[in-house]
């Protein structure tokens, strides 16, 4: 975080793929470093997500380029920079980012996976996506393939006093549902650290023996200075 904007940053490294954990330390280095080196705020938020992304992709990708396509390092990503009174965020794969209001989630980034197809299409509702066999199955991530992976980019999305952002992995969302994850967050007196921390309690306990990677950053904007 700087004076004139904050980048929120969770990258999930692919379990099942070789160097998952190194494709997340290099996705996540870069795009901090870059960050860093752009003026800010930023002229074009956008901008800089695709192009950052973009390169992430490349850096992973060279990381297995000798390596046979199925044991390439990969991993999942959901950034999301805050400037002024606005967010703007991007994802790849199951990573996601929820903009909470006063106990209820305005938004959500849809996972880049088969389920999401699902639930898109009126097939299966949410509750039916959690047990679903193929709930892990994501369609596209940074790494692996050359070729650059579909991205979402969402546009400027202006924030109220006391909205509250959440960047985290699949670790985090998959074992709980959109009340528990929205909830936490109004509760007087404990702080976001203390929010944070129960919440991803509840998904490790929820998720049992098959706990995945639970990782989440959360920002409140408290408004103009």
């Amino acid at each position: 975080m700087s004076e004139h904007a904050a980048l929120l940053v969770v990258i999930d490294g692919m379990g099942g793929h070789a160097d998952g954990a190194l494709a997340a330390e290099t996705a996540q280095k870069l795009l901090v470093e870059t960050f860093w080196r752009t003026p800010q705020p930023l002229f074009d938020p956008l901008g800089f997500l695709h192009l950052t992304l973009g390169r992430v992709h490349e850096a992973v990708v060279e990381l297995g380029a000798r390596l046979p396509l199925e044991q390439r390092p990969r991993a999942t990503c959901a950034v999301c920079v805050v400037q002024g009174d606005s967010a703007y965020w991007a994802h790849i794969g199951d990573s996601r980012i929820y903009h909470v209001r006063r106990g209820r989630i305005v938004e959500r980034t849809r996972d880049h996976s088969h389920v999401e197809f699902l639930i898109r299409e009126g097939l299966i509702n949410e509750q039916q996506a959690q047990a679903h066999p193929m709930r892990n199955f994501v369609e596209c991530c940074v790494g692996g393939e050359s070729l650059l992976p579909e991205m979402t980019i969402t546009g400027r999305r202006q924030l109220e006093p006391g909205d509250v952002l959440l960047v985290c992995s699949d670790g985090l969302w998959g074992a709980l549902d959109d009340q528990a994850i929205a909830q936490p967050w109004t509760k007087p007196g404990e702080t976001l650290t203390d929010a944070l921390n129960g919440l991803a309690r509840r998904a490790i306990a929820a998720a049992g023996p098959g706990a995945d990677n639970t990782t989440g950053v959360v920002l409140r904007w408290l408004g103009p200075a």
